[in-house]
């Protein structure tokens, strides 16, 4: 039987993930322990957890005993959501535990990966796809929270952490001075625009392309899946715009209108208040990096302080 390591920290995890020679024996070894097929197996190379294809049906999930709530999250997430949203995510097959490494079997979704079918989509194309987001977005929030209520961060708590850690989070990813220097202004005038008693609504945090399958359809493209659960949390419903608000609508007011209709916003809904508390969600998310995320040809040099650089990314 192959042992998975006692990895003390995500580096040596990320290290011991990244050699197949090491983390790919040990999978394929859970995957025979249950007469599971293994003979077209391969490593995906993206995400966090080893993940793994044993063929064309099925999926092999590990995670880190360091990384254990996202086994929760992803677990809780399947169940919670399965048959209660129209487009497809994975079923789980079985789940089990070796070596303090929690793991999922799951099935595999066909389509292509978002990040791979995106760039080539033509305009419309790219809008109604965004108005599909958008409505699935929607549609999560609408299944109770369930399970969620006990996970945490808990969004009244959240927040204010958030908030108290905003400037050195951005610091040390060297967000341009500019952007820095009304940092802490930006974020107090923006924070009482951010509920924080509202009912929660289960948020995944990830609608990005990377964790959505896409299928054509003669001349059109639709979204055919939604993958990854591993980040689940509850709280305020429009934190989860701020995935295909960062990395697929470009400031672009065509996809940003289809992703609100999608949403279910009316025109009366998209407001300057709306503009602003989505600019702060973005610096506050906990994965947020405005270097890496914003999608904009240029937008360092079009957008001189947060303010331009709000009404760039939300165009109303």
């Amino acid at each position: 039987m192959h042992s998975l390591p006692a990895v003390k920290n995500i580096e040596a995890y990320e290290a011991w993930r990244a050699d197949p020679s090491q983390c790919l024996p040990a999978a394929l070894d859970i995957a025979r322990s249950h007469g599971l097929p293994d003979g077209e197996a391969h490593l995906f190379s993206t995400g966090t957890n080893l993940v793994v294809a044993l063929d064309d049906r099925l999926v092999l999930k590990i995670f880190p005993p360091l990384l254990r709530h996202q086994f929760v999250s992803e677990r809780i997430s399947l169940s919670q959501l399965r048959g209660r949203i129209s487009v497809p995510i994975p079923e789980i097959v079985l789940e089990g535990e070796r070596d303090g490494w929690p793991y999922l079997v799951i099935t595999r979704l066909s389509g292509i990966i978002g990040n791979k079918a995106w760039p080539a989509l033509a305009e419309e194309q790219k809008e109604r796809v965004l108005g599909q987001i958008g409505a699935t977005i929607a549609e999560v929030q609408r299944v109770p929270v369930g399970e969620f209520s006990a996970i945490e961060p808990r969004w009244d708590e959240f927040i204010p952490r958030q908030i108290a850690q905003c400037r050195a989070r951005h610091e040390r990813l060297g967000l341009a001075q500019k952007y820095l220097d009304g940092l802490d202004e930006f974020i107090r005038e923006a924070a009482p625009l951010i509920p924080l008693d509202r009912p929660p609504v289960i948020l995944t945090g990830e609608y990005i392309p990377e964790n959505f399958l896409m299928t054509r359809e003669g001349d059109h493209w639709r979204l055919a899946g939604l993958i990854d659960f591993g980040d689940v949390m509850t709280g305020w419903r429009e934190y989860d715009l701020l995935g295909p608000g960062s990395f697929m609508t470009a400031g672009m007011p065509g996809r940003v209108r289809s992703l609100f209709r999608g949403f279910g916003y009316t025109q009366a809904d998209i407001t300057p208040a709306l503009r602003r508390r989505l600019m702060a969600l973005a610096l506050l998310h906990r994965a947020s990096d405005l270097n890496r995320q914003v999608c904009i040809d240029g937008w360092q040099q079009r957008a001189g302080d947060l303010f331009e650089l709000e009404r760039l990314l939300w165009p109303i």
